[in-house]
């Protein structure tokens, strides 16, 4: 199996992708789009876009693993990868306690998913957790093609491909807003980031990379905003972005948070070449 993301791929909600979505998106240049939102079920959307595009690939960020069976989901992994060989990837995760009701116990549940992928024959290299902490990290690193950290910093990247060591995919998420006047950037940026203030998973693990009580109450200090939704010119986000790189990042994918986000993707896809 020989699939290549390429350096960059955008990240959207799959309520929000369609065809011509996903073929401007290689137009550009992208190497992959993912698919946020957990598009479970049978994955007919992966094959539309697939059905649409010649090269890019399609990952699923992610498939959350209390919503659908491993049984069901390799079935639909199956049928797209017979049609479309190395164009899809798998991305699976727990999802957060507070958004699901059945959530329990998510690192063992975790291994009993990929159990249940390992008996229907989904293999290591087709799919990759998503991950922040350091045990689901070293999870994926053993058991998946790598790991999908979202709403992290290149500090945490940086942490990450320590414990991954090298030879496994490290590919962050990271949200932009292209606005060069910071108060109506960081207006934007708190629009996208606010659901996120609401979930521990996430606030917990950015507590152990510096952020504050303070900073991560209420709407979120300028810090915590300006570090997650990187915001400016195209060369001041292309800057932030490759900081991903140089902390050890295989790929990043984008995270446009700009209502209109194609001038933001066509800037990206030259300065980041």
């Amino acid at each position: 199996m020989a699939i290549e993301l390429g350096r960059t791929g955008i990240w959207r909600m799959f309520t929000a992708v369609d065809p011509a979505f996903a073929a401007g998106v290689e137009e550009l240049g992208y190497g992959a789009l993912w698919l946020g939102g957990s598009p479970g079920g049978d994955l007919a959307l992966v094959d539309e876009l697939l059905g649409a595009t010649e090269r890019l690939v399609v990952v699923t960020g992610i498939v959350n693993i209390w919503q659908d069976e491993p049984a069901s989901i390799a079935r639909a992994y199956d049928r797209i990868v017979a049609k479309y060989p190395d164009r899809f990837l798998l991305g699976v995760g727990a999802g957060h306690r507070e958004a699901t009701k059945e959530y329990k116990k998510p690192y063992t549940a975790l291994v009993e998913y990929l159990d249940g992928l390992d008996a229907a024959g989904v293999p290591v290299e087709g799919r990759l957790l998503a991950a922040l902490g350091p045990k689901v990290v070293e999870l994926s690193g053993a058991r998946t093609a790598g790991a999908h950290p979202y709403l992290t910093t290149p500090d945490h990247t940086r942490a990450t491909r320590a414990l991954l060591g090298d030879g496994k995919l490290l590919a962050p998420e990271h949200k932009v807003v292209l606005e060069t006047d910071p108060a109506k950037a960081r207006e934007i940026a708190r629009r996208g980031l606010q659901y996120y203030l609401g979930l521990s998973n996430y606030t917990s693990n950015l507590r152990k990379y510096g952020f504050t009580d303070e900073d991560l109450s209420g709407e979120g200090s300028d810090r915590f905003v300006d570090a997650l939704a990187l915001h400016g010119d195209v060369e001041t986000i292309a800057r932030g972005l490759n900081e991903h790189f140089e902390a050890g990042a295989d790929h990043v994918t984008v995270q446009v948070l700009n209502e209109d986000p194609w001038p933001a993707y066509r800037a990206l896809a030259e300065a980041l070449r």
